[in-house]
C-alpha cells in the first residue's frame, strides 16, 4: 500500500504542469506534449492496475507471516508434519563429541506453508541411549515457538522417538501418547502431549531418510505456568510432601497402566510443582511422565527392574503410600466414574488398528473388573494394602 499511495502521490504535480501548459497552447502537437501525455498516462494507469489486482508475492508472503505469528505447538489436538534436518548418520553412531548436532526443524502448517527453525539436537534419555538404536531427543530452539497463543515461549523440549525402526516401534509410542492422553482424563495438572509424523533426513546423505512417529512432550516451565504453580525442585521429597488425593490418583494410575518406573524421592519420572491455591501448605502436586516401560505399551525393550519383584512388563504392583480402607474405596471410585472416558480415548485414537486398540482394553480391563462390584473392590483394597509405604 506504501508504493501504491507513493505512486498516486507523484501525479498530481505533473498533472498541474500539464494543465498549464495545454492551457497555454492547447492545439500543440509537439513531440514534447506527446511524450508528456504518455508518461501521464503511464503512471496513472501502472498504479491503478497495481492496486486492482494486488502484488501475487506479497500477498503470500503475507499469508505466511501471518500463519508463522499464529503458529503454536500445544495450540490443538492435529497431528503435526515435521521434517528434522541432521547429521543423523552421527547420532545414530552415537558418538557425539560435542554433545549436540546443529539442524533444522520445519513445520508443515498447510499444504504448501512451513516454518523452519534452527535447533541444536541432542540425545537424552539414559536407559534408551544405551538400549535403543535412535535415542530420545531434546530440541533447543534458536528462536523460540509458542506454547500457546497467550502463554509461554518454548527453548526447549523433549522429543519422544521411536526405539528402532520399523512398524512395531511406532506403535510403541503411539500407545505412550495415550498414556499421557489418559492421565489427562484425570487432572490438568498432566503433561500435554502434541502427536508428530516425522521425516528425519540426513544432511550427509549418507543414511535414507527415516518416517516414524514421534510426539512433543510439554516443557515443565510452561505446564507450570499454564497451571499458574511453583515448580518444586529439591529432590529430597516423599508421598508425604503430596496431596493426599492427588498422590492417591498419582499412584492408582501407575497401578492401572502397569507403571513400576516412578519414585517422588529423588524425581525420578516425577515432576512436582505446587499450584498457587496450594501455596502455604507445604504440599505440592506430583505429575508422573516417562511412561515407555509401563504395562500399556508393553515394549519389546524395556522390562521390569528385577528389585521390583515384577516378572513382566504387565505385572502390576501398588506402590503409593498407605491409607485407610475409605480413602482407598474414594479414590477408587473416581477411577470407576471415568471409565468410559478412558475407553474413548484408546477407542477414538485414529492411528493404531484394532488390534492395539483391543490388547490395550483388554489389558484395562483387568484393573476396571476389579471396580464392578463392592465385593472384587474389597479384594482391591487389601492388595493395594498389603503393598503400599507406610505412613
Amino acid at each position: 500500500m506504501n508504493i501504491i499511495f507513493k505512486h498516486v502521490g507523484s501525479i498530481r504535480p505533473i498533472k498541474n504542469k500539464l494543465y498549464i501548459m495545454m492551457k497555454t497552447n492547447p492545439y500543440s502537437t509537439s513531440g514534447y506534449s506527446r511524450t508528456i501525455i504518455f508518461l501521464i498516462i503511464l503512471l496513472v494507469i501502472t498504479p491503478l492496475t497495481f492496486f486492482g489486482q494486488g502484488n501475487p508475492t506479497d500477498s503470500q508472503s503475507v499469508k505466511v507471516d501471518s500463519l508463522k505469528r499464529k503458529f503454536i505447538l500445544f495450540g490443538n489436538e492435529d497431528i503435526l508434519n515435521v521434517s528434522l534436518q541432521f547429521d543423523l548418520s552421527t547420532f545414530m553412531k552415537k558418538n557425539l563429541k560435542t554433545g549436540s548436532l546443529d539442524g533444522i526443524i520445519a513445520f508443515a502448517l498447510s499444504e504448501t506453508d512451513t516454518i523452519d527453525r534452527k535447533v541444536k539436537i541432542k540425545p537424552r534419555g539414559e536407559y534408551r541411549y544405551k538400549t535403543c538404536g535412535f535415542p530420545p531427543i531434546q530440541l533447543t530452539f534458536k528462536k523460540p515457538v509458542n506454547a500457546y497463543a497467550d502463554t509461554g515461549k518454548i527453548k526447549k523440549i523433549k522429543l519422544v522417538t521411536h526405539c528402532q525402526q520399523g512398524k512395531a516401534y511406532d506403535d510403541f509410542v503411539l500407545r505412550e501418547y495415550l498414556v499421557y492422553k489418559l492421565f489427562s482424563v484425570l487432572t490438568d495438572t498432566s503433561f500435554r502431549v502434541r502427536l508428530l509424523r516425522i521425516e528425519y533426513i540426513d544432511t550427509k546423505k549418507e543414511r535414507k531418510p527415516i518416517k516414524q512417529y514421534g510426539f512433543f512432550i510439554e516443557p515443565l516451565d510452561i505446564m507450570a505456568m499454564r497451571t499458574n504453580s511453583s515448580i518444586v525442585k529439591v529432590t529430597h521429597l516423599s508421598q508425604k510432601n503430596i496431596v493426599p488425593p492427588v498422590m492417591d490418583r498419582v499412584a492408582i494410575f501407575s497401578y492401572m497402566v502397569a507403571q513400576w518406573d516412578w519414585s517422588v524421592p529423588g524425581l525420578h519420572n516425577i515432576s512436582v510443582i505446587v499450584p498457587k491455591n496450594y501455596a502455604g501448605t507445604g504440599l505440592g502436586v506430583a505429575v508422573p511422565y516417562d511412561f515407555d516401560l509401563t504395562g500399556l505399551v508393553n515394549a519389546s525393550y524395556g522390562f521390569p527392574d528385577i528389585a521390583t519383584g515384577l516378572t513382566s512388563n504387565r505385572d502390576r504392583k501398588y506402590a503409593g503410600i498407605c491409607r485407610s480402607r475409605e480413602e482407598f474405596a474414594r479414590a477408587l471410585k473416581e477411577y470407576r466414574n471415568l471409565k468410559g472416558a478412558f475407553y474413548s480415548v484408546i477407542n477414538d485414537f485414529p492411528y493404531i488398528d484394532q488390534k492395539s486398540k483391543k490388547d490395550i482394553t483388554d489389558f484395562l480391563d483387568q484393573f476396571f473388573n476389579q471396580l464392578d462390584n463392592q465385593k472384587d473392590m474389597e479384594r482391591l483394597i487389601a492388595q493395594f494394602m498389603t503393598s503400599c509405604k507406610p505412613l
